[in-house]
C-alpha cells in the first residue's frame, strides 16, 4: 500500500486558493500622504503651474496691461484686486480696451507700477537668465563628466578634487567675489549661475559613463577603430541623455533661487527690471503696509521651484527602469 510523501502541514491547504495571483500589499496613506504620492506619480498640477509660467514667459510682456517702469505715484500700495483712486485723467492706462481703466489685479508697488505687469515681465527675464545658464553648465558638466568617467586615472582624480572643492566653497561668497572683481551685470549674473550648475553634471555624468564603458557595444567600437571622440560623443553621449536632463530639471529650481537670492541682495539682475528677486528686495521695505510686494513674487518663485522638484522626480521615476516599477 502506497503512502504519501507529502508534509503533514499541506494536508489541509485549500487548493482554490494556489490559482490566486498575488497583489503587492496596500499601502495606508494619510490625505497629505495621497496628495503628495499622487504629485509625484502624475505631475498635473507642477505641468500645468510649469507650463503657464513658459506662456506667461513668452507672451506675458505683450498682454501686459501696464507699462513695466512707470506708474502714476499717487497709486502706491494698492491691495490685491484695486481699482486706482486718482480722478480718471491721472490713472495708469491700460494697453489694451478690454482691460478696465485703473484696475490693478495684484496691487501696485511703492511707485504705483503694476505688479501683475512686473510679474509678467519678471518671468521671461528670470527664466532667460536661467535656461542660458542651465545649457552653459550643462554642457561644462556633462563633458568634463563623460571625460573624467571614460580615461580615469589622473585625468579622473583631477577633475573628481576639483568637483570637491568647488563644493566645498560657499555659493554665495563666491559670486559676490565674482561680482566685486567684474562688476554687475547681466554677463557676470549668467557667468556665476553656470559655475553653480556645472559640478552637479560632473559627478552623475561621470559615474554612468564608468559603467557604460564597459559595455560590450563599446567593445566593439574600439575593434571597429573609432576613436575616443566618436566613442563619447556618438555611443556614450546618447545614454547618458535622460540622467542629463533630470539632473537639468533638478537644477534648474536651485538656479532660480540662486538668481532671486543675488537680485535680493543686489548682486544680480539691476533695478528696474523686474526679477522676482528685484521685486522681492524692493517690497521687503513696505512689508507691513504692502506685504503683496513681497508675497506675489515670492509666491511665484516657491511654485516654479517646487514644480520643477517635482518634475524632476517624476521624470527620475520614468526614465529609471528600476525606480519605474517601485510604487
Amino acid at each position: 500500500m502506497a503512502t504519501s510523501d507529502a508534509p503533514r502541514e499541506f494536508e489541509h491547504v485549500d487548493s482554490s486558493t494556489l490559482d490566486t495571483p498575488l497583489r503587492p500589499p496596500t499601502v495606508d496613506r494619510s490625505f497629505i500622504g495621497t496628495a503628495w504620492w499622487f504629485m509625484r506619480r502624475y505631475p498635473v498640477l507642477p505641468g500645468f503651474v510649469l507650463i503657464t509660467l513658459v506662456i506667461a514667459a513668452i507672451i506675458g510682456p505683450t498682454v501686459a496691461p501696464y507699462e513695466r517702469d512707470i506708474g502714476p505715484v499717487g497709486d502706491r500700495h494698492l491691495g490685491i484686486f484695486r481699482f486706482s483712486e486718482l480722478p480718471a485723467e491721472k490713472q495708469d492706462q491700460p494697453r489694451y480696451s478690454l482691460w478696465p481703466a485703473g484696475f490693478h489685479l495684484l496691487g501696485s508697488d511703492h511707485i504705483g507700477r503694476d505688479v501683475f505687469t512686473r510679474v509678467l515681465h519678471g518671468a521671461r527675464i528670470s527664466m532667460q537668465v536661467v535656461m542660458v545658464s542651465l545649457f552653459l553648465g550643462m554642457f561644462v558638466g556633462v563633458t568634463l563628466g563623460m571625460v573624467s568617467g571614460f580615461y580615469g586615472g589622473i585625468v579622473d582624480e583631477v577633475i573628481t578634487r576639483i568637483v570637491d572643492i568647488w563644493y566645498a566653497m560657499p555659493f554665495l561668497m563666491v559670486a559676490l567675489i565674482v561680482v566685486l572683481i567684474f562688476g554687475r551685470g547681466l554677463t557676470v549674473l549668467l557667468f556665476v549661475l553656470a559655475l553653480i550648475s556645472w559640478t552637479a553634471f560632473v559627478r552623475v555624468i561621470r559615474a554612468q559613463i564608468m559603467v557604460l564603458k564597459q559595455m560590450d557595444y563599446i567593445a566593439a567600437a574600439r575593434v571597429t577603430g573609432a576613436s575616443d571622440f566618436r566613442i563619447m560623443f556618438k555611443h556614450l553621449l546618447p545614454g547618458i541623455m535622460n540622467t542629463a536632463i533630470v539632473v537639468g530639471t533638478l537644477s534648474t529650481s536651485g538656479l532660480i533661487l540662486a538668481e532671486s537670492v543675488l537680485s535680493f541682495v543686489g548682486a544680480g539682475i539691476q533695478p528696474p527690471t523686474p526679477a522676482w528677486g528685484v521685486m522681492t528686495n524692493e517690497g521687503r521695505d513696505y512689508l507691513t503696509i504692502a506685504p503683496h510686494q513681497v508675497l506675489v513674487p515670492s509666491a511665484a518663485i516657491f511654485m516654479v521651484v517646487v514644480s520643477l522638484n517635482f518634475l524632476g522626480d517624476w521624470l527620475r521615476d520614468r526614465l529609471d527602469p528600476i525606480l519605474r516599477q517601485i510604487d
